[in-house]
């Protein structure tokens, strides 16, 4: 991966030739092909039917062709055994058919004039086609040819159809689809003709666009996930949480995935061809998943999110205001495929999520806390200090994250050696290029964790992501490369990976958190966690890094407290306890500082620092303290209101250089949420918000958002001024219209205080 800075503006479009096809895209054939098929795709989920033409009536004779007038998909029916059934898209009328590959469909054919179907007189055959130019021999054209025969005749790996029931002038017919197929919109059209004469055809088009998804029930599927509790957590469940926060203290926030909502096949489909992945790879979960991540950003081709860290949302939805990913994949698809304003990394990887599992991909989304940004693949996280012990700010590009937000994705890996399928990493967070496009992944996370960085894709970064060494070096001109290596820090990177539990979701707390580190990595300080990272720094050409000698002589302790939580407005305390260990006294220089920072790890705003000096004698202890109040960090606060506490230290005699710093989340108090009143379909209940400003000012425009599958789409409601350590109570009303288990997100902004989640589950009843 190459380093790029990137910013929400789009470097230019440049596509990589492994999985795409560059060149027939900007013919006309493809131009035409775009624009009938979003303008088709917009027609699903908006729920609009050209009315039929009105044809001038043929005569028939007795040689004519059989002549369709009706085919039935039956939509709702085949979704049962599909697995479809959830989808909007199935659930309204008129149904639009939804079918998994590896199952079988059924369909009825109506004929004209009241003609019954004769096997011996007529020929019929489905035509199914893909794409722009759909061809056989590539397999995006499929003819199949209806017998009399009532069973099916080919293996399972081929598209086969039998005769199910003949009763006058309707046929039924099942169609079995192969687990192998390309996954998207395929068109069907039926062919008829006399036998005799089969030169004289009829061509009835179906209006239907047929979805096809990828299928985790089905054995020959490439994604198949062998265990029916995490089919429905990472396939069907709607409603998930993303981890963020502080590694200490990580926070779920909610996240309405709403993959079965009206708006998201068609949207999934539109960026497929945004993609420009060859129709031939669309059956290739790995290839597909990489054109994801490439599409969920706005870098290169115009995806759906435009990406932004600082602080600036003028214009757009600042990342926290989102709820869920419907109301972000609509604003795209009514904008003409616009991309939607603005994301960051949790928001791209709960629209990632959204996708896969929409298409039948299992899918999570991944936390990892202390995250790695290594921009020139050393697999290290460098810091640079001077003669003197001072930081040199412009010596590398890496940075350490608070925490980075990324999915897995389950899938077979053909492509490489045994044992490296199941949990694939991809990332739309546009961080490096990879060929060229700001994609990330399928990366093995069994290969991660084995220090392999050499097997596809992106391996490197996500292994340094998660296994990083933090090295420090110090300016000295007898080295040959003009540093040494002063002190490695090889625990601090990758501290916890938090993912929702498999079914579980805890409303109140995180008691559904999951940390699936050691899938990972194995446990810090082991052999084997060693062994993987010098494997991959050989893999990488970088082991001499590794090689590199210590300091011999650190002979003053300083730590560095770690502070734990504190609520917003409360006062902090930064403390470093020192010892000097030796026989002889000390001078030592130390500085301490506070900021707030951006999650990335860029510091925002310097709140209080403080340099001293001072003599230790020998086997003397000392603590250093800063006190920072809350009026002095409560305007300085950035996203996610994120602290670093950082500090460094020089001995002058032995010039020892030290450097610590630790991150913290500054706590916003809970939104509190009750239901009143029975819930019921088609009946309005309450819901009651209640929330206490704890800040001694007024907050300002404060609003809520609230979202829940089955309850509501999206929607934003603006509320009064909250006066200083004043209460506010906010009623909204809802009307179910689906049964079952639901949850309903909601979310607080205000001037100050941003990003308070919350969510209720309510049991539906009929």
């Amino acid at each position: 991966m190459s380093s790029t800075n990137t910013t929400g503006n789009a470097p230019g479009s440049r596509f990589a030739n492994i999985g795409r096809s560059v060149s027939r895209y900007g013919s006309d054939i493809y131009n035409n092909y775009m624009r009938n098929m979003y303008s088709s795709l917009r027609n699903d989920y908006e729920r609009v039917r050209n009315s039929a033409d009105t044809e001038t009536a043929t005569p028939r004779t007795a040689n004519s062709p059989i002549k369709v007038d009706l085919v039935e998909f039956h939509a709702k029916q085949n979704a049962q055994e599909h697995k479809t059934d959830r989808y909007e898209l199935v659930q309204f009328q008129p149904a639009t058919p939804v079918f998994r590959r590896g199952n079988a469909f059924y369909v009825a054919i109506r004929f004209a004039d009241g003609r019954n179907y004769d096997p011996s007189r007529d020929f019929l055959s489905v035509v199914l086609n893909f794409g722009p130019r759909p061809n056989v021999t590539k397999g995006t054209k499929v003819t199949l040819v209806a017998g009399n025969n009532s069973e099916f005749t080919k293996g399972k790996a081929a598209w086969d159809v039998r005769m199910h029931h003949m009763e006058a002038d309707v046929i039924t017919l099942h169609i079995h689809i192969p687990a192998s197929v390309c996954v998207g919109v395929w068109k069907c059209d039926i062919v008829t003709s006399h036998l005799q004469y089969r030169h004289t055809k009829e061509t009835y088009t179906c209006k239907e666009n047929i979805y096809i998804l990828f299928n985790p029930w089905c054995r020959e599927d490439s994604v198949f996930l062998n265990d029916e509790a995490k089919r429905q957590e990472y396939v069907l469940s709607d409603v998930g949480k993303v981890y963020v926060g502080a590694f200490n203290k990580p926070t779920g926030r909610r996240w309405v995935f709403g993959q079965f909502d009206d708006v998201v096949l068609p949207a999934c489909m539109y960026i497929l061809e945004l993609s420009k992945l060859d129709f031939t790879a669309r059956g290739n979960p790995v290839k597909l998943v990489r054109a994801i991540s490439a599409t969920v950003n706005s870098l290169d081709d115009n995806g759906i999110i435009v990406g932004r860290w600082d602080n600036h949302y003028e214009g757009g939805t600042a990342p926290w205001d989102w709820t869920g990913s419907v109301k972000i994949l609509e604003d795209y698809m009514k904008g003409n495929g616009k991309p939607v304003m603005y994301g960051q990394c949790w928001v791209f990887s709960g629209v990632t999520t959204t996708i896969c599992r929409a298409l039948g991909i299992p899918c999570r989304s991944v936390t990892n806390f202390v995250s790695a940004h290594d921009t020139d693949e050393s697999l290290t996280i460098d810091k640079f200090f001077d003669g003197a012990g001072n930081e040199v700010d412009d010596a590398t590009n890496d940075s350490i994250w608070n925490f980075h937000v990324w999915n897995d994705v389950w899938m077979a890996r053909p492509d490489l050696p045994v044992g490296y399928g199941g949990w694939q990493a991809v990332d739309a967070t546009p961080q490096e290029q990879s060929e060229d496009v700001y994609q990330a992944g399928p990366a093995s996370v069994e290969a991660v964790r084995r220090g392999e960085i050499g097997f596809l894709y992106d391996t490197p970064f996500v292994f340094s992501e998660v296994n990083a060494d933090i090295i420090h070096w110090q300016e000295d001109n007898e080295q040959e490369i003009g540093f040494k290596k002063m002190r490695t820090n090889k625990y601090h990177i990758g501290r916890c990976i938090m993912t929702k539990k498999c079914g579980m979701f805890d409303d109140t707390g995180d008691a559904d958190s999951e940390n699936v580190l050691n899938e990972y990595k194995n446990a810090e300080g082991t052999e084997e966690e060693r062994l993987a990272v010098l494997n991959a720094a050989r893999a990488g050409g970088v082991a001499h890094i590794y090689d590199m000698p210590s300091p011999e002589k650190e002979d003053v302790f300083f730590d560095l407290i770690d502070i734990d939580k504190i609520s917003i407005g409360e006062s902090f305390n930064v403390n470093v306890k020192i010892h000097n260990k030796s026989s002889e006294k000390r001078s030592i220089f130390a500085c301490l500082s506070a900021c707030s920072v951006y999650y990335t790890g860029v510091q925002a705003h310097r709140v209080k620092k403080v340099d001293q000096d001072f003599v230790l004698e020998p086997g003397q202890e000392e603590m250093l303290s800063i006190k920072v109040n809350g009026d002095e960090y409560l305007d300085k606060l950035v996203d996610y209101s994120l602290m670093k506490i950082y500090a460094i230290a020089v001995v002058k005699e032995t010039r020892q250089a030290w450097a610590e710093e630790d991150d913290f989340a500054v706590e916003n108090p809970p939104l509190i949420l009750q239901v009143k009143g029975p819930v019921k379909v088609n009946q309005e209940f309450s819901l009651e918000c209640s929330f206490t400003n704890p800040l001694n000012r007024v907050l300002q425009q404060c609003h809520f958002t609230f979202e829940g599958p089955g309850l509501t789409r999206p929607r934003v409601v603006n509320v009064r001024n909250i006066n200083a350590n004043g209460t506010i109570r906010h009623v909204e009303r809802f009307k179910p219209i689906r049964s079952g288990d639901r949850i309903i997100v909601a979310n607080f902004s205000s001037s100050y205080l941003g990003e308070v989640n919350s969510s209720k589950s309510v049991q539906v009843q009929e």
